[in-house]
């Protein structure tokens, strides 16, 4: 049973740091680029951060260079999103997401992902 399971959300006051991670199983995680994408109330999902199978490959959302890192372990079967400086804007639910990829390219488009976690709340007080 494929699971993919979020955790590390809250609330945070703007300028703060969070980390998120997501815990992999039942697929060959070693297989997959993963991502983070969030989704505000009324607004459309978007991909935050995306990394390689191999960690070799990473892309960024515009509004979060600089501030957010997506990391990976493939032993621990683990991606994680240490997110700093946290702005009001950032607030949205985040899901962790796998695309079945072995090359180092990295997808922003929801449609390539194939399993996606239940995400997890991030909230961030001005």
């Amino acid at each position: 049973q494929v699971q993919l399971v979020e955790s590390g959300g809250g609330l945070v006051q703007a300028g703060g740091s969070l980390r998120l991670s997501c815990e992999a199983s039942g697929f060959t995680f070693s297989s997959y680029a993963m991502g983070w994408f969030r989704q505000a109330a009324g607004k459309e999902r978007e991909v935050v951060a995306a990394i390689s199978w191999s960690g070799g490959g990473t892309r960024y959302a515009d509004s979060v260079k600089d501030r957010f890192t997506i990391s990976r372990d493939n032993a621990k079967k683990q991606v994680w999103l240490q997110m700093n400086n946290l702005k009001p804007e950032d607030a949205a639910v985040y899901f962790c997401a796998a695309d079945y990829r072995l090359n180092q390219r990295v997808s922003a488009a929801r449609h390539d992902y194939d399993y996606w976690g239940q995400g997890t709340q991030v909230t961030v007080s001005s």
